[in-house]
């Protein structure tokens, strides 16, 4: 089944671009080396990535703010372990996690070459809800910011994904028209709800391998997309 009249293509970044998995494990090594942290990353990422699921669901939510998300996840994940760090060395391993971030910029298997067969037949667009200097920062290191006519950031807006807010800002400011867009993101609830919301044609990386509801159109790899558009 191929996507008709589609001229402007609207992407997540973390974990349908960006190798969020592989590069937050090597900013947390990084960090567990300067701070002394004798947990097994291993074991701490286990327990680590369920918590900063359900923080971000909360911030997607307006339930958390900012610096609640960047706190609570890891003291949470740390008294898991039985440790208790003062707050400001929580804001100096919060720091430090996002300023090593970007130092590391794997993307998930074929984005590159499908951005490079996308762009001269479609614009390409970035929304996404992660911070904006920390997003601006992996497009630009990554070597993947000239495919992209604009990038739109839950900050610049303020609003997050699934809240139809963020779609209508990027449709705007793109010149796109519904009819003519496709959004293709990772997480069902914030990419795939919030864009049908508004009538957006939606493709489902299903980096999670979730189960979804039979009438999404959903890929397991990225060079899937092909098929579609």
């Amino acid at each position: 089944m191929k996507t008709e009249k589609i001229e402007h293509i609207f992407f997540d970044l973390d974990h349908t671009l960006w190798d969020f998995d592989k590069n937050s494990t090597l900013a947390f090594q990084l960090m567990f080396d300067k701070f002394q942290i004798s947990i097994p990353i291993d074991n701490f990422l286990t327990v680590y990535q369920s918590i900063n699921l359900r923080y971000w669901k909360l911030f997607r939510e307006e339930q958390v703010t900012k610096e609640e998300l960047r706190r609570g996840r890891l003291i949470e994940a740390f008294a898991f372990f039985d440790k208790k760090f003062p707050l400001e060395i929580i804001d100096a391993l919060s720091d430090d996690y996002i300023n090593f971030l970007p130092l590391n910029n794997y993307l998930i298997t074929g984005a590159r070459e499908l951005l490079t067969y996308l762009m001269p037949k479609y614009q390409l667009h970035i929304i996404t809800n992660g911070f904006r200097e920390v997003q601006n920062t992996k497009l630009s290191n990554s070597e993947i910011n000239h495919y992209f006519k604009t990038v739109t950031s839950s900050e610049d807006v303020g609003a997050k994904k699934p809240n139809p807010i963020i779609f209508e800002h990027a449709i705007r400011v793109s010149g796109a028209n519904i009819v003519n867009s496709l959004m293709i993101g990772d997480n069902y609830e914030a990419d795939i709800v919030g864009a049908e919301s508004l009538g957006i044609k939606t493709i489902c990386f299903n980096y999670h391998k979730e189960k979804l509801p039979e009438t999404t159109i959903q890929v397991s790899e990225l060079y899937e997309i092909k098929k579609y558009i």
